[in-house]
C-alpha cells in the first residue's frame, strides 16, 4: 500500500483540507504555472521554489529505444555548449552502466549522470528510475525519449537551464507526480542538479543527486493527522465524530482503501456498526451485529482471537462463507481486521481496511493499521469512561436524592407518635414522588381497613374516597410463618375498584410486617404512561420497613401510655367524694408523654365518727416500682387509719411497712407525705396533719397572705424512729388548705427558673373571696403552665384543695 500524502491544515470534521496546487490545471486548456528551483532559475523555466506544480511524469509511457538511439545518432533538437562534439549511442566507454546501483543498492539516493543538450543517459541508479519512472533501458538515450513532453517538460527545463548556464540549481521536499495506470501518486526529492564539466571547465553534461524524502513526507503527513486525532480526544470529541474523521483520514492517506470500525457490545458476543463512511449501507447493515468468533469473517475472528486477521482474497476464504455475497455486492475483494483492545486488554472492537482487489499487506500496511487501531482503542476507552463517569455521577446523584429523600421521610414519619397518623404520613411522601396514587390498609380488629388513600390529581382523589377498592389482598392469614412479598403486577389490581375511571396502567402491593406478621399492605398505583421503576419500588419497600417500625412504636407507645394511664388511675381517686362542710379539687399530671407510672399521689377517704382522712405524696423513682410504693402507703394507710387513733400513728406505721419491705429493714423505698385528719365541725373544718419531708402545705385565707405550715418531719422508709410533729388548725369557712408536690414548686421556665413557694402565694391572691376549691386549683394551674411556657416537665405534678364552705353554702 502507497501513502498519499495530504498537504494544508485540518478541517473541522479532521480532515485534511487540501487546497490545490497553483500549477494544477482548472479547466479544459488550462496550462501549468511555472515551477521554480530555490536560487536564481528565471520563472521561465517552468520550476517554482513553493514545490508547486509536481513535475509529471507517467509511468507507463512505452520507450522506443531505437528511436531514442536515432535521436542520439543525428542529436536533432539538441543545443547546447558542447553541440560539435558527436556522442555515441551507447554509454561511454568505462562508465559500468550498473555502478550506481552496486554502490548505492537499494538506497532511496537518487544519482543519474546524463551528456549533451539532449540530456542522454549515461548511468542511474534504481531509486532514479523509480522516482521518475524511467528503466535500465533508458539507458543511452535521451531523457526526452523516456519522459516525452510534456510530461518531462519541467525536468527537463530544469535541466536545460544547468547545462546552458552551468550554475547548480537545488530544492527540498519537490514534489513529483507519477502516473501509472490511470493512477496518480506522489514522491518527493531533495534534489541537487550540477553541471558536469571537462578538464577545460567545458559543459559535458549534468549529474542529478537527490534523496527521495517521501517516507518522510508521509510519516510526517501521518503524525499530523495522528495527533489531530488525538486533540479530538482530549477535547472529549463524541467518539461518533472520532472515529468517522479516523476512518476518512487513513482513506486518504492510502487511496483505495475503505475504512470500518466496529464497537463490541457490553457483553462481549457481538460488534456492532462504529464507523464506514465508504461502505455501502447495505453492508454496514449486514456487519452490524455479527457475532465474536472462530470463522465470523475477518472481524468477528480478530475479535475472537484478539490478533490482526489478514483475508487477502475474500471470495476464496472460508472465514466469510455466509458473507461472500454481500462482500462481491459491496465489491470489496480484501479485509484486514486488527483488534481493538484498551490498556487492560478489554475487547473494544475491530479496525478493518478493505481493498477492492485481492491485496496482501506488507509490515507497513499492518504497522499502519495497527497504529490507528490505537488510536480508535483511546477513542473508544475515552468514551467509555466518560460514559462510565456519567453514569456513576448520576447514580451518586440519585443515591443523594435518595437518601435525603428517606431522610426527610424519617422525620416525618416521626412527628406523631400515633399508629394511624404514621401510615397516613407514609401515603402522603409516596405521592407523587414514587408514584400518582397510594392507598395502604391494615388489619384493625380483626378486619381489613382502609388507612390512607392519597393521589396527585383530585378527581382521582375523589374516586378513592368513594371507597371499593380492597386492594389490601396481599395480606395473608397473618401466619407468622408466611413469608409475604412485594407484588408487581400490569394493569389493575386484581380486585374490584374504580381502576378504569382511574386510569390505573400498573400496581405494586408491598406487605407491611410487624416481625414476622403481615398487618397491612401498601400499594402504589402507576396512571397513564407512568411506570414504576425498580428504583422507585424499592424506596417504597424501604419506606414500607421504616414505616412499619414506626407504626409498631407507635402502637407500643400507645399501648403502653394507655398502660401508664389506666395503672395511674387505679392509684388516684376516680371520683372525689362529697366532703361534709367542705369542697375537695384535685389535679394531676404525668411527667413527660406520661409512659411511665408517677411517683406523685393523692387520696381522700372516710374514717368512722364522720372524720376524713387525706394525704399527698411523692415516692422516689417512677414506673413499676414506684406504682407498688404508692399501692403500699395508700393501702397501709386506709387500713391502719381506722384503728389508730391519730396521723402520727398512722404514719409510723407506713413507716413501718416500707423499713419491713427492705432485706433486713435497712430502708430503701423513700416516701414524702402530708397526712391528715379533718371533722367537720358547726363553723370550721378541724385538721390535723403531720407532715414527713414533703413540700410545705399553705394556709390561703382570702384577702390575707398565704401561709406555709412548716411543721418538722423527716422523710417515710429511711429511719424506724421517724416520728414527725403534729400540726392542728381550724379551717374557716373560705379559707383552703392546699397541698402540692415538688413538681409544682420545681416546675421550671425557659431561664430554669423555679416557680417555688413564692409562685404559689401570687397564684392564691389571684381568685377573689369566696372562691370554692376548683377556682382555687384553676388560679394555681393558671399561673404555673404560665410560668413554664411549654417547657417539658420532668417530673410528675399533684395538686389537693382542701376548702371549708361557707354556712350558706
Amino acid at each position: 500500500m502507497t501513502a498519499r500524502t495530504a498537504h494544508g491544515s485540518r478541517g473541522p470534521e479532521g480532515r485534511s483540507a487540501r487546497r490545490p496546487a497553483p500549477g494544477a490545471s482548472t479547466g479544459p486548456g488550462a496550462s501549468p504555472e511555472p515551477h521554480e528551483m530555490p536560487g536564481d532559475v528565471p520563472a521561465d523555466m517552468g520550476y517554482d521554489a513553493s514545490g508547486e506544480p509536481p513535475v509529471e511524469i507517467p509511468l507507463d509511457v512505452p520507450l522506443d529505444l531505437a528511436s531514442a538511439e536515432s535521436h542520439g545518432r543525428d542529436g536533432a533538437g539538441s543545443s547546447g555548449p558542447d553541440t560539435s562534439r558527436a556522442r555515441s549511442p551507447a554509454p561511454l566507454a568505462g562508465i559500468d552502466a550498473d555502478a550506481p546501483d552496486a554502490l548505492f543498492g537499494r538506497s532511496t539516493a537518487v544519482l543519474a549522470l546524463l551528456e549533451g543538450p539532449e540530456h542522454r543517459l549515461l548511468v542511474a541508479n534504481h531509486a532514479f528510475h523509480k522516482v521518475f519512472g524511467t528503466g535500465p533501458s533508458a539507458v543511452g538515450s535521451p531523457l526526452a525519449r523516456s519522459m516525452p513532453e510534456p510530461a518531462g517538460r519541467h525536468l527537463l527545463a530544469l535541466l536545460d537551464q544547468v547545462y546552458r548556464s552551468g550554475a547548480p540549481r537545488s530544492g527540498q521536499d519537490l514534489p513529483v507526480r507519477l502516473e501509472c495506470g490511470g493512477r496518480s501518486t506522489e514522491a518527493y526529492l531533495d534534489l541537487t542538479v550540477e553541471p558536469r564539466r571537462d578538464a577545460g571547465g567545458r559543459v559535458l553534461g549534468v549529474r542529478v543527486l537527490g534523496i527521495d524524502t517521501t517516507p518522510l513526507k508521509h510519516t510526517q503527513a501521518l503524525a499530523a493527522e495522528q495527533r489531530a486525532l488525538l486533540e479530538q480526544i482530549a477535547r472529549h470529541a463524541p467518539v461518533q465524530e472520532v472515529l468517522d474523521a479516523l476512518t476518512r483520514v487513513i482513506e486518504e492517506l492510502a487511496p483505495g482503501v475503505l475504512a470500518s470500525v466496529l464497537l463490541a457490545d457490553p457483553d462481549g458476543t457481538h460488534l456492532r456498526h462504529g464507523a464506514a463512511p465508504s461502505l455501502p449501507r447495505f453492508y454496514n447493515d449486514a456487519m452490524d451485529g455479527i457475532a465474536i468468533g472462530e470463522g465470523m469473517g475477518s472481524c468477528g475472528t480478530a475479535a475472537h482471537r484478539r490478533e490482526p486477521v489478514v483475508v487477502a482474497d475474500i471470495a476464496a476464504d472460508p472465514f466469510w462463507n455466509g458473507y461472500h455475497e454481500v462482500a462481491r455486492r459491496a465489491g470489496v475483494a480484501s479485509c484486514w481486521s486488527t483488534p481493538i483492545l484498551s490498556a487492560s486488554g478489554e475487547l473494544l472492537g475491530t479496525f478493518a481496511l478493505y481493498h477492492r482487489v485481492p491485496h496482501t499487506p506488507d509490515a507497513a500496511d499492518l504497522a499502519l493499521s495497527a497504529s490507528f487501531a490505537r488510536i480508535a482503542g483511546l477513542a473508544v476507552e475515552r468514551h467509555r469512561a466518560e460514559e462510565a463517569r456519567a453514569q456513576a455521577e448520576e447514580k451518586e446523584k440519585a443515591a443523594r436524592e435518595d437518601l435525603a429523600f428517606l431522610l426527610e421521610a424519617g422525620t416525618a414519619l416521626t412527628r406523631d407518635l400515633d399508629y394511624e397518623q404514621t401510615l397516613q404520613h407514609l401515603a402522603r411522601l409516596c405521592v407523587p414522588g414514587l408514584a400518582p396514587v397510594c392507598v395502604i390498609d391494615a388489619v384493625s380488629g380483626g378486619r381489613l381497613r382502609r388507612i390512607a388513600a392519597v393521589a396527585a390529581d383530585g378527581r382521582q382523589q375523589d374516586l378513592l374516597a368513594s371507597g371499593g377498592h380492597g386492594v389490601g389482598a396481599v395480606v395473608g392469614s397473618g401466619d407468622r410463618n408466611e413469608p409475604e412479598a412485594t407484588r408487581i403486577g400490569r394493569g389493575a389490581p386484581p380486585v374490584p375498584g374504580h381502576w378504569q375511571a382511574l386510569d390505573v396502567s400498573g400496581h405494586v402491593r408491598i406487605p407491611l410486617r410487624e416481625r414476622a406478621r403481615t398487618y397491612g399492605t401498601l400499594t402504589l398505583l402507576s396512571t397513564g404512561a407512568d411506570v414504576l421503576d425498580w428504583r422507585r419500588i424499592a424506596l417504597a419497600e424501604e419506606l414500607a420497613h421504616r414505616a412499619s417500625t414506626v407504626a409498631r412504636n407507635a402502637r407500643q407507645y400507645h399501648d403502653r401510655a394507655r398502660l401508664a394511664h389506666d395503672l395511674q388511675a387505679g392509684l388516684l381517686l376516680t371520683d372525689m367524694p362529697e366532703l361534709p362542710g367542705g369542697e375537695l379539687a384535685a389535679y394531676y399530671r404525668p411527667a413527660g408523654e406520661g409512659l411511665d407510672i408517677g411517683g406523685d399521689f393523692y387520696d381522700v377517704f372516710p374514717l368512722p365518727g364522720d372524720r376524713w382522712a387525706f394525704m399527698i405524696g411523692d415516692v422516689c423513682g417512677r414506673g413499676a416500682l414506684a406504682a407498688t410504693i404508692t399501692a403500699l402507703v395508700r393501702h397501709t394507710a386506709r387500713a391502719v387509719a381506722p384503728l389508730l387513733p391519730d396521723p402520727v400513728a398512722v404514719t409510723a406505721a407506713i413507716n413501718k411497712a416500707l423499713l419491713d419491705r427492705a432485706p433486713g429493714g435497712a430502708g430503701g423505698d423513700f416516701v414524702t407525705l402530708v397526712y391528715g385528719h379533718l371533722a367537720p365541725r358547726p363553723d370550721h373544718l378541724a385538721i390535723d396533719l403531720v407532715r414527713a419531708g414533703h413540700v410545705m402545705p399553705v394556709h390561703h385565707r382570702p384577702g390575707r397572705d398565704p401561709t406555709q405550715l412548716a411543721t418538722a418531719g423527716m422523710l417515710l422508709g429511711a429511719f424506724p424512729d421517724a416520728a414527725p410533729e403534729p400540726f392542728g388548725l381550724p379551717l374557716l369557712p373560705g379559707e383552703s388548705l392546699v397541698l402540692t408536690t415538688d413538681g409544682i414548686t420545681e416546675a421550671r421556665d425557659r431561664t430554669g427558673a423555679e416557680f417555688g413557694d413564692d409562685g404559689i402565694t401570687r397564684a392564691l391572691a389571684a381568685p377573689p373571696p369566696p372562691a370554692a376549691a376548683r377556682e382555687v386549683l384553676a388560679a394555681l394551674i393558671r399561673a404555673v403552665t404560665h410560668h413554664t411556657s411549654g417547657v417539658p416537665t420532668d417530673d410528675d405534678q399533684a395538686v389537693l384543695i382542701l376548702t371549708a364552705r361557707p354556712p350558706s353554702l
